[in-house]
């Protein structure tokens, strides 16, 4: 059996459309099968919610009297990038505070616009015959800026490592506390709910397909930053970090129950953000895909004593050993624990299904595919002559 895009809208449009959540497809495909559950089922919806440092926003804060050409810029003391027109700038979720917070950094301004509460911009200039004014100190909300919009480079991970540390020292890392021995062991994916777990090979996924940010109807803009397929497989998915998604949506649609800072201690801030995309079941396969479980899912598992991007995987677990609470490494049994949430990944799904059916999130076919094939490529330290 096989449909399109076009002809699933059409049933959200008239109210017929079947919506699972991916855990209610899994559950559905074990009781009846792939076949059958494809006649039955139109959408599959996926949901992650986690820490993706990749993120930031635009902000356009219009024009002062006299004008001014902002060239360095503060918004609550946190630096945001002002080397674009004269009253645009980009804020970074990781970026600190420069007034002396240990606690407050870009994802607190983006958290903070989102909330509804007023942030104080700053910013200096040379002077222009056209932008004269130097300075200038206001504040200013979603109410009072033209555009605000997140714009993240890289989002939504199709798959990451399981971080340990066999050394004999405590490390802070973008994987949370990884303590000595073996002690901890941190991971990163919602597994079976995750969206790009869910459609592998972005059959349905690309640059123009509506997701839901944040809370808002966004949108893939390009492939995301790190973007590589030639990762190894089981059961037709990555079992390491691969595929990623640029994204793009409005900040005044976003609520905080799908946007929130995150500091990782010793380590810095990051942007706790709820992804979820619908996925069509066009075919049987897509939908034997949307049924894989955390059984049938794996992620590798990465010593992170060895400081170097040459890591090398010391196994694959699946994310049902994660989930379990404990898996073991070298012999050694080791505690697991998510620093992405299993629950407000649910509630994406949850939403995003209920919108669908709702005819509010209708599904958009992409106008380009990403990338069937990419690799990365590392920094080494170059000569001018070497690079060219």
């Amino acid at each position: 059996m096989k449909r399109t895009v076009e002809e699933i809208n059409a049933r959200i449009k008239s109210g017929d459309a079947v919506v699972l959540t991916a855990e209610e497809a899994i559950e559905l495909v074990k009781k009846v099968g792939v076949e059958q559950a494809t006649k039955e089922v139109d959408v599959v919806t996926t949901g992650t919610f986690g820490a993706m440092c990749s993120s930031g926003a635009f902000i356009n804060f219009g024009h002062s009297e006299p004008p001014i050409k902002m060239g360095k810029v503060w918004l609550n003391d946190v630096p945001a990038y002002g080397g674009l027109a004269a009253v645009d700038a980009f804020i970074g979720a990781t970026e600190p505070s420069t007034n002396g917070r240990a606690d407050y950094g870009g994802a607190h301004v983006i958290e903070d616009l989102i909330a509804g509460r007023s942030v104080k911009l700053k910013a200096t200039s040379q002077g222009t015959d056209c932008y004269p004014r130097r300075d200038i100190e206001t504040f200013i909300s979603l109410k009072t800026v033209n555009q605000a919009y997140l714009f993240n480079p890289r989002n939504a991970y199709q798959n990451y490592a399981a971080a340990v540390n066999s050394g004999e020292k405590t490390l802070f890392t973008y994987m949370g506390k990884l303590l000595p021995n073996l002690k901890n062991c941190t991971y990163s994916s919602a597994g079976q709910l995750s969206p790009l777990l869910k459609d592998p090979n972005l059959r349905t996924i690309g640059i123009g397909t509506r997701i839901f940010l944040g809370g808002a109807q966004g949108y893939v803009s390009w492939e995301g930053t790190q973007y590589k397929t030639n990762v190894p497989l089981r059961n037709g998915v990555p079992s390491a970090s691969a595929r990623s998604l640029a994204v793009i949506g409005d900040l005044r649609d976003m609520s905080t129950d799908y946007v929130r800072a995150l500091e990782m201690h010793k380590y810095g801030f990051t942007l706790g953000l709820g992804i979820g995309i619908p996925i069509p079941v066009l075919d049987e396969d897509m939908m034997r895909t949307c049924a894989l479980t955390d059984e049938q899912l794996f992620a590798p598992v990465v010593d992170y004593a060895l400081q170097s991007r040459n890591r090398r995987p010391v196994q694959e677990v699946s994310y049902a050993e994660l989930r379990s609470g404990t898996i073991t490494v070298k012999g050694k049994k080791v505690r697991t624990s998510a620093l992405s949430s299993y629950f407000k990944a649910r509630q994406v799904a949850v939403e995003l299904k209920r919108r669908v059916e709702e005819g509010e999130f209708m599904l958009s076919q992409f106008v380009q595919a990403l990338p069937h094939e990419k690799a990365t490529r590392p920094l080494d330290v170059r000569s001018k002559e070497e690079v060219l």
